[in-house]
């Protein structure tokens, strides 16, 4: 890193009018596995409390949990059989309480997740709705009577593997559950339904939290003719039965958007609160924009652009920017590289065969890529520690889908193991009991203890370019112009309030010099590995190297 070649950072110096989340970076904690303080090997709400001063030494703007609510785990939280309590094993909603109030002292919003297409089937209103046809929440989830020869209702298959329909004794009908069998869909159509869904949402606002990540909200709503869907017309690799259809019945119902804008009237009463949507599939960018079009519905959605891509590279990161153009109408976009339902990025991108070095010089890349995006940005926990995928054995997997679809999984275990705090202590001080999910073998020597204490770690590095990020309006909120897109050169400028900034990366492994239009003009304010910034009149840049620039004139 040349010695000159760094500015120091200025102060945050948002506007007053800009609101808190735009330009904000979010920290996501999967409570299972950020830190366990009564040793049964579990993450909890006081272990995440006690850290928090750590998540908010980052730079960070807020924190979202993923869920912490009652529920049998089936799906670790996403089937949730009380929305307005905290399960034992996190602890209470006096914690929750703790936690908010420390989060806000140390200035951290706090977001949690919300589930709104389906609960558990422990939840007491399925218990109550599949005990007649004639209950008062006889309606409140999807039934419909079987086909005329016994079959299912339509041809719906749930992403875990199957038909999306379960038959139940009790009223001798079929329900619909787009997930996993335990986690019965919501019938959102209904009044009542919203009704509870909006009171829900109210509680944990005046609980004081800071806004929703909405879970699956495409899910939400179905073809209440329950059409059957069409097949998949692309040639993908298909290892599920979901992968064999258009998913244009079972959910993304047009009615979708006139309930989010019922839900963002409740949250507007609260002032600066932040809602997020979840949006996957085939037409996750059609939907994304209609979620968030205008100033009625969500501030603003993240789909999987990133988080299923089998390699960054300048076209995939270019193709993905270009969809959300300077639009006062269109949205704000989120990013993510990482998060509880994919693989770990530095393993997924790069080769697991290369040097450590390699890995480490793309994994400060990839931070400075994401945090030189247009939008809002996640960080998953551990992400600033450069963590790895860890490889769970069968005998040791907990996820359902892992199960199922064994070997052909997601690997989303392997992105849930236990956060490294301690490199010397036993499960890197995750907890003294034995962990829900192995520590991952390498993950000891990337320990936050280890990196605070080296000022070149990428925990360091982070921290830099999140206070850069911070004090740029360019970074934080600007436009995006694209300058160069090849095989492995990506560069932009993004701009805002006067202030220019050049972003370059080289995305591939060999050494590359490029030449910026009139480079006497820019200035350079943090830089990954770059071999000389300023050789011949060009940069060069090492592999996986990065920069960005300041335009000084």
């Amino acid at each position: 890193m040349p010695d000159t070649a760094l500015l120091p950072v200025a102060a945050d110096h948002r506007p007053q009018d800009r609101p808190w989340w735009k330009g904000a970076t979010i920290y996501q904690i999967y409570p299972r596995s950020f830190a366990d303080s009564n040793d049964d090997g579990i993450g909890d709400l006081p272990g995440i409390t006690r850290h928090l001063d750590y998540v908010a030494s980052l730079g960070v703007d807020a924190v979202w949990l993923s869920p912490f609510f009652t529920s049998p785990m089936k799906d670790f939280g996403y089937d949730v059989a009380n929305y307005r309590d905290v399960d034992p094993i996190f602890g209470t909603l006096a914690d929750f309480d703790a936690l908010i109030a420390r989060a806000h002292a140390l200035g951290l919003k706090i977001i949690i997740d919300q589930v709104y297409s389906h609960t558990s089937d422990e939840h007491p209103w399925f218990v109550e709705s599949r005990s007649s046809r004639t209950n008062p929440k006889a309606n409140w989830y999807v039934w419909a009577d079987a086909k005329p020869d016994g079959s299912p209702p339509s041809n719906w298959q749930s992403v875990f593997g199957g038909p999306a329909w379960t038959w139940d004794a009790r009223r001798r009908q079929y329900y619909l559950h787009n997930f996993l069998k335990e986690q019965p869909q919501l019938h959102v159509h209904d009044a009542d339904v919203q009704d509870e869904i909006v009171d829900t949402a109210k509680f944990w606002l005046d609980r004081g939290v800071d806004g929703f990540r909405l879970d699956a909200i495409n899910f939400t709503m179905h073809d209440p003719a329950l059409t059957d869907n069409p097949p998949a017309s692309d040639n993908s690799l298909k290892t599920r039965p979901f992968d064999y259809q258009a998913h244009v019945h079972n959910q993304s119902h047009p009615d979708i958007p006139e309930f989010l804008e019922r839900l963002r009237r409740l949250i507007d009463g609260y002032g600066d609160r932040f809602t997020v949507a979840e949006v996957g599939g085939a037409d996750s960018d059609r939907e994304m924009k209609l979620f968030t079009r205008g100033n009625t519905r969500l501030n603003s959605a993240y789909g999987f652009d990133f988080l299923y891509a089998s390699a960054l590279d300048p076209k995939t990161v270019a193709d993905a920017i270009l969809l959300w153009p300077a639009d006062a109408d269109l949205g704000w976009p989120s990013w993510a590289f990482e998060n509880h339902d994919a693989p770990r990025a530095v393993s997924r991108w790069v080769d697991g065969g290369h040097h450590p070095e390699v890995r480490d010089a793309f994994a400060r890349m990839k931070m400075l890529l994401l945090v030189c995006l247009r939008g809002n940005i996640f960080l998953y926990y551990g992400e600033e520690l450069g963590l790895t995928q860890v490889e769970v054995p069968f005998d040791l997997l907990q996820d359902p889908e892992a199960i199922a679809n064994w070997p052909l999984t997601l690997s989303r275990d392997g992105a849930r193991t236990p956060m490294p705090w301690i490199a010397d202590a036993r499960n890197a001080g995750f907890s003294n009991a034995t962990p829900w999910l192995p520590v991952g073998g390498d993950h000891a020597a990337l320990a936050v203890d280890r990196q605070e204490g080296d000022p070149d770690s990428l925990l360091q590095f982070t921290r830099r370019l999140l206070a850069l990020r911070k004090a740029s309006p360019a970074l934080a909120i600007g436009d995006l112009t694209l300058v160069e897109v090849s095989s492995s050169m990506l560069a932009f400028e993004r701009h805002a309030d006067g202030e220019t900034m050049l972003c370059v990366f080289n995305m591939g492994a060999d050494p590359t010099e490029w030449r910026p239009a009139q480079p006497e003009r820019w200035r350079v304010r943090d830089v990954v590995n770059a071999i000389d910034t300023h050789h011949a009149g060009g940069w060069t840049l090492g592999a996986y190297a990065a920069l960005v620039a300041e335009r000084i004139a």
